[in-house]
């Protein structure tokens, strides 16, 4: 697999929640930490995704946003 992105995590899919049109995947990439997508239910299904199976987090993003507390 090669990809564009520059930030491509692997880890293990922890949680599934399948809704009518889309699925929230739970992707923990190491101890307690975890990485949360929604794909469509189609993508879901062709990826023969289920919890456990390892998969990787690709994250493509223009920007990224910083925040603090006040």
């Amino acid at each position: 697999m090669k990809l564009s992105a520059r930030n491509a995590l692997k880890g293990t899919i922890k949680a599934i929640d399948v809704g009518a049109v889309n699925v929230d995947v739970i992707v923990e990439v190491a101890p307690g930490i975890e990485v949360s997508s929604i794909i469509t239910k189609k993508s879901y299904e062709n990826l023969g995704l289920a919890e456990g199976k390892e998969v990787y987090a690709v994250i493509k993003a223009s920007n990224v946003m910083i925040g603090v507390d006040h």
